[in-house]
This record gives structure tokens, C-alpha cells and sequence, in this order.
């Protein structure tokens, strides 16, 4: 284990043992999460999806950061992603009930709002594929091209306000490890189950563990890489 390591696992203490050990602080993040959720979303997916990538480029390269990498802009792009998926949760966790209710599945959007039981386990799921057959696609595709945008412009913060060349970007994504790998595996096999559980949980945390899960997607495009 490097340095490195020890200061990221350090950090990652500091980061999360306040909101364990210490109820008002635990009080205070569930309250502003509770008002501005938005905003929480950009905070979480900014700071634990980008660790995610911090991660792959540790697998892949021996460092969690170097230079052209843009930590800062990916950052920035993934706190955006963040927004969307807040807003993804919620069109398809209100849609995909209603829906079922009117494919003559009763009680859907009620069993998704109560407790644990066998038919929120199957609205869940219904939520989770629905939304990662339609949004995730999209969304994964769109990551793609920006984070080639920020390599392109050498990882700078300006790279944010140049022009994206999707045409040209599109062009040269290696399709097949991104049909094959990224949306033919993870998907159903990762992301639709992990939504699953996400949608059990309570609407504070969903989005949270949704972040964590970015780390995991960090994994991913690890392996992705190395493919």
C-alpha cells in the first residue's frame, strides 16, 4: 500500500465517520438533503463518482491523479450527471407505478412508498430496468464524450467552456467494448440489480447510495480501459 492509499483512506474517514459518530451532524445533513436535494445531488456525484475515477486510473496506472487527467473538470461534469440522475429518479420512480397501475398491477405507486414487501421488490425492479434501459444509455454515452473532451484539452478547467466535438467523439468510441461490455454486461447484470436495492431504500439515501455507486462505476470503467 502506497502513501497515496493511506491518505485516500484517511480522507474517506474524515469524509464519512462525522455523519456515523456524531448525531447532530448526521441530523443536519438529512435535514439540508431533505430541502435542496438538488444541490446534494451535484455534491454527492461530484465528489464520489469522481473518486470512482480516481480509483480506475489507480488500477490502471499506479496514481490517483496525473497530469491531463482534469480531476477538477470531471468533477464539475460529474456533479451535471448528478442533477440528471436526481431528476431520472424521480420521473421514473413516480412514472414506471403509474404505469404498472395501468398495466393492472394495483397498489404500485402505494407499494412503493410503504414497506418492505414482495410487490415494492417488483416495482423496484420495474423502476431500476426502466430506467436504466432508457436514461442510463444516454447518460453513459454522454460521460463518454465529455470525458474525452476533457483528455482532448489536456484535463484543464477550460475545457469546459470549449465547444464538445460530439460528431468527431462519437466517431472514435470504441463501440464495441461500449455495446459489448458497458451496456450488454453492467447493465443488466450490475446497474438494474444495484438500482433495485437503491429504490427499496428510503428517498434520503437513494441518491447517496446511488453516488457510492459511482465508485463501483469507477471500477467499471477500469475494466473497461483495460479491455
Amino acid at each position: 500500500m502506497k502513501k497515496s492509499d493511506l491518505i485516500l483512506v484517511a480522507f474517506l474517514a474524515i469524509l464519512f465517520l462525522p455523519f456515523i459518530l456524531i448525531k447532530p451532524v448526521y441530523e443536519h445533513y438529512t435535514l439540508f438533503n431533505r430541502e435542496h436535494g438538488m444541490v446534494m445531488s451535484f455534491v454527492k456525484f461530484a465528489i464520489l463518482a469522481t473518486l470512482g475515477e480516481m480509483i480506475a486510473l489507480r488500477i490502471r496506472k499506479g496514481v490517483y491523479n496525473e497530469k491531463g487527467f482534469g480531476l477538477l473538470p470531471r468533477a464539475v461534469v460529474w456533479g451535471f450527471l448528478g442533477l440528471t440522475i436526481k431528476g431520472a429518479f424521480s420521473v421514473f420512480s413516480s412514472g414506471t407505478p403509474a404505469f404498472l397501475e395501468y398495466l393492472g398491477i394495483m397498489n404500485a405507486m402505494e407499494a412503493i412508498k410503504g414497506e418492505f414487501s414482495t410487490l415494492k421488490i417488483i416495482v423496484s425492479f420495474c423502476i431500476s430496468a426502466a430506467m436504466n434501459l432508457v436514461y442510463a444509455p444516454v447518460m453513459m454515452t454522454f460521460h463518454k464524450i465529455t470525458d474525452t473532451h476533457i483528455i482532448l484539452n489536456g484535463g484543464k478547467l477550460v475545457s469546459l467552456f470549449r465547444p464538445i466535438k460530439f460528431g468527431q467523439i462519437l466517431k472514435e468510441i470504441n463501440w464495441d467494448i461500449q455495446w459489448n461490455f458497458v451496456f450488454k454486461k453492467t447493465i443488466p447484470f450490475f446497474w438494474i440489480p444495484s438500482h433495485t436495492i437503491t429504490f427499496l431504500l428510503p428517498n434520503d439515501f437513494q441518491v447517496l447510495f446511488a453516488a457510492l455507486l459511482g465508485i463501483a462505476l469507477g471500477l467499471i470503467l477500469a475494466i473497461a480501459s483495460l479491455k
